[in-house]
């Protein structure tokens, strides 16, 4: 329904239920504003946005005011503007007259509007001010309430957007401000968007005090997790000096995280790879901006004409020595689609192997695994937008609202609008307190769990007999499977109560859309795939795929994760997950790359790194991964890669990982690269350099065409988006999505065509492999469990403010400070039981190793258990963690292993 009114003469249709403040804008007609934020509901407070409407007596605030048929509306008006005028000039009566915030800021909201109201420095209101101190106690936000105009935007920004709440209305009149409880100092999870709301600068970024105003703005494509949020990264000379969110992207519509909006300057750090900052030696104290080559115990640097000659060398020499089969390469989640494209294509058919493959394997291999064997694609079936869109959203060893942050968003605001959510997850984690129901379960024990809730789908005839019958096969050997797991004997395994399993099934059940979200807390399992395959059953059964706002969907961990196992950066398929088996599909790439291509199955991470121990394989190029950090059992990782006769390493910092190459090439951070992301939602999505790299690096793109050529394999691209056009020309699912298409924003695959507007949803008329499979599974219990000398049972994970193994967030300056060391979670029970103090350092031991770390005492985690993030090298969580491996995807059981805890001995 609409309504047509009249706006300075001008006619405009709107929605019923507009406000004055959306038709005026409708209507090509500004409306200042200092109050609003259109995400947020109207608050009518600072009154800049009053106009007139004929018949009425007084002026109304346009932003809280609904419209009305036949209105006749006047912006423009000559006594409401004098009126505007004279409310501009009350809040500048309180406003400093040499405002700190302003000259930082370069211009407010509030200055822009004295300015267009023709507002001079004369004020005839003079009176009493405010004086209140300024508060800059973090490492992100300074708070300066003496420029507040108590608008209120950043507390409603903070609940009804955010839903954090961690500030709030204080005191009255002169004593009123914007305070943390109790009046404390700011304590929260620092996504700045209050900063970005603010009107009157009276909150500013601190990492941005003293720099230049920007001279250009950069839409990019955030560099950290899989949301894949759009940013404007606004720049002075070659120097970020501040990151804001992108509007209207569907990824983040204005959102960020703490480390989107502050984690950008680890691009400056000195320890930078190809920067001037760099020091070898601690006695020779030698700066350098140059590729290194290890020289005894140690680097020294050299030129890029060297530093690729001895790549190409090495590389061959072993080739030549041992066979291709002797070769492997490492691409990366964080580098572009472009850039793992050609590296696969460089070791495919510049070096003859196949033995390729990342991180992917570590985290989201089973979720991979189990939906191809499952629906026939190892893809997200739907997208993060579907929150909106289900009745019943099922968090499942996810983490949300810490490692995808402005996801989180999207999951609350359905939430608010009456979505249920289940969650399940030992820890009591924040998405708990969201939730209608938490399966607090034992960690390990994810399959039994969800037995247990198929088992009272199935008797209380929940299932959806028409969709099975039409659309899958094999139910009725997961139904069989499922039989004897009955809540009770659920619970015995899980210790979740039986009536929750109960009261999760028929929520899930009788739920309309019900949609499946994973994390790695279902994944990092010896029984990872089992655990997918289970949450397959359960869509398939209640018929929740091939719809908006159901499926199974897997939030993945880093920024292209999904790009780069599109692009083949795993052992046994081609870009666009063809298979490397078939002779038809290697004939079709083969006529493409004028080269042949291996015909057998390569190696997984995981047996690439048992290999290299081994003496199998001898050399290994490693393309912006760390493994050292990320692969479990750290002690049999530095073995293997120091068993190497030859290690290349490509990054941008000397990592651990990079510690131990024979070859280091300096590359380029985010921040420098022109390409493509792929998001978790399969949007594939462009990616802009804003900065130029430091002088001693290359940009990865280049750095792997120069290999390529000093290998025998012709590679000279114009560009990045001359490699995209080839991805196009061999995977038809992104055949339709152009450099110019993207432009206009991000695009989901499958887009076979440029008229295709892309895929919002998987399967809806039928799956790639005929029908949707059902597969039956028993419950496999952890390969390590608690034992008298290991009593604890360790959970490892992300924690909101890093990133992966640290390299970026770590030497990011605000994040740095914020949160400098690594800790172990344990419950209060426990630390009474060993004596432990708060912050108290403990030692953590397992089967594998030991570390040093901190206490951090907390209800969080269940008793038995303890939580370490595994982003801190000096208490690295993967020196503790298990090998043992998911046989049908080989991931390793990350999530779980059994350790001893004891009070560290004095120094």
């Amino acid at each position: 329904m609409t309504v047509t009114l009249s706006i300075d003469g001008v006619s405009v249709r709107v929605p019923a239920g507009s406000t004055l403040l959306a038709a005026a804008r409708a209507a090509g007609r500004h409306v200042p504003t200092l109050c609003h934020d259109p995400k947020t509901k109207p608050f009518g407070g600072c009154r800049a946005c009053l106009v007139r409407v004929e018949g009425e007596a007084r002026p109304v605030a346009a932003c809280t005011r609904p419209v009305a048929g036949g209105m006749v509306v006047r912006t423009d008006d000559a006594a409401v503007r004098a009126l505007v005028t004279g409310i501009v000039q009350l809040q500048l009566s309180d406003h400093p007259e040499h405002c700190t915030a302003c000259a930082a800021s370069g211009h407010t909201e509030l200055h822009d509007l004295a300015a267009a109201l023709g507002i001079g420095a004369d004020n005839p209101f003079a009176g009493r001010r405010r004086e209140q101190p300024t508060e800059d106690t973090n490492p992100f936000i300074i708070r300066d309430f003496s420029a507040c105009i108590a608008c209120g935007k950043c507390i409603r920004i903070c609940d009804e957007v955010r839903g954090v709440m961690a500030i709030n209305w204080q005191g009255r009149g002169f004593g009123l401000k914007v305070a943390a409880p109790f009046d404390d100092v700011l304590d929260c999870e620092f996504c700045g968007h209050c900063v970005d709301i603010c009107p009157t600068g009276a909150l500013r970024e601190k990492l941005a005090e003293g720099l230049p105003a920007p001279d250009r703005a950069v839409k990019t494509i955030c560099g950290y997790c899989g949301v894949g949020c759009g940013m404007l990264v606004q720049v002075a000379g070659n120097r970020v000096v501040r990151v804001t969110a992108e509007h209207g992207n569907p990824s983040n519509d204005g959102a960020l995280c703490v480390k989107g909006k502050f984690g950008y300057d680890f691009g400056d750090h000195p320890d930078r790879l190809g920067g001037t900052g760099l020091k070898l030696g601690a006695t020779t104290g030698e700066r350098v901006a140059a590729p290194l080559v290890r020289d005894g115990d140690g680097f020294r640097p050299v030129s890029w004409d060297e530093a690729l000659d001895r790549v190409a060398q090495g590389l061959l020499g072993i080739k030549r020595a041992h066979g291709p089969r002797a070769l492997a390469g490492f691409p990366s989640a964080k580098c572009t689609n472009e850039e793992n494209y050609l590296f696969q294509k460089l070791l495919r058919a510049g070096l003859e192997t196949n033995h390729i493959d990342h991180c992917t394997r570590l985290c989201h291999a089973a979720s991979t695994k189990g939906l191809q064997m499952a629906f026939g694609t190892g893809a997200m079936t739907n997208a993060t937008d579907d929150f909106a869109l289900a009745d019943v959203v099922f968090a499942v060893g996810t983490n949300t609202i810490e490692n995808h942050p402005v996801s989180a968003l999207k999951l609350k605001e359905a939430i608010r609008k009456g979505t249920r959510l289940i969650v399940a997850d030992p820890r009591r984690i924040e998405m708990v307190e969201w939730a209608d129901i938490w399966l607090d379960l034992q960690p390990g024990t994810n399959a039994a769990l969800l037995l247990g809730m198929l088992h009272v789908i199935l008797a209380e005839g929940l299932a959806d007999q028409a969709f099975i019958a039409a659309r899958t096969e094999g139910f009725d050997d997961a139904a069989r499977a499922a039989a004897r797991y009955t809540p009770e004997f659920a619970a015995r395994i899980t210790g979740v109560d039986p009536q929750k399993i109960i009261d999760a099934a028929r929520l899930y059940g009788r739920a309309g859309n019900a949609a499946i979200y994973n994390g790695m807390g279902i994944t990092q399992h010896t029984s990872g795939t089992d655990n997918m395959l289970c949450l397959t059953n359960l869509a398939l059964a209640t018929g929740n795929v091939g719809r908006p706002g159901t499926g199974v969907n897997p939030l993945r961990g880093q920024n292209n994760v999904q790009g780069s196992c599109d692009m083949a950066g795993v052992p046994a398929e081609l870009p666009g997950y063809q298979p490397i088996l078939d002779p038809a599909v290697r004939a079709k790439f083969t006529g493409v790359w004028h080269a042949g291509i291996p015909d057998w199955i390569g190696k997984t991470l995981t047996e690439i790194t048992d290999a290299a121990l081994a003496g199998e394989i001898k050399g290994l190029y490693v393309l912006g991964e760390n493994p050292v950090l990320s692969d479990p059992d750290v002690t049999k990782t530095t073995a293997a890669l120091g068993n190497l006769d030859f290690l290349v390493v490509q990054d941008i910092f000397l990592t651990e990982t990079a510690k131990l190459a024979h070859v280091v090439l300096p590359g380029t951070t985010f921040l420098e690269k022109d390409g493509t992301f792929t998001n978790t939602d399969r949007r594939v999505q462009r990616v802009r350099a804003a900065l130029a790299p430091p002088e001693g690096a290359l940009r990865d793109l280049d750095i792997i065409q120069a290999v390529a050529r000093r290998v025998g394999l012709p590679m000279d691209y114009d560009g990045p988006e001359a490699v995209w056009n080839e991805i196009r020309q061999v995977w038809p699912d992104v055949a339709g999505i152009g450099y110019r298409r993207l432009e206009e924003g991000g695009i989901q695959w499958p887009c076979p065509a440029e008229d295709h507007p892309g895929t919002p949803f998987l399967y809806a008329d039928t799956f790639p492999i005929g029908r949707g499979r059902f597969h039956p599974v028993e419950f496999i219990p952890p390969r390590e469990l608690p034992d008298t000398d290991y009593p604890y049972m360790l959970t490892t994970g992300r924690w909101l403010l890093h990133y992966h193994t640290g390299s970026m967030t770590r030497r990011s300056r605000g994040i740095g400070e914020a949160l400098p060391e690594g800790f172990v979670e344990i419950h209060p029970d426990d630390a009474a039981a060993l004596g432990l103090a708060p912050d108290q350092p403990v030692t953590v031991r397992s089967r594998r190793g030991t570390i040093t770390v901190r206490a951090l005492i907390s209800p969080r985690s269940r008793p038995g258990v303890v939580f370490i993030p595994f982003h801190f090298a000096e208490a690295a969580a993967n020196a503790l963690t298990n090998t043992a491996l998911d046989e049908k995807c080989k991931i390793p059981e990350l999530k779980v292993c059994a350790v001893h805890i004891a009070p560290a001995p004095e120094p």
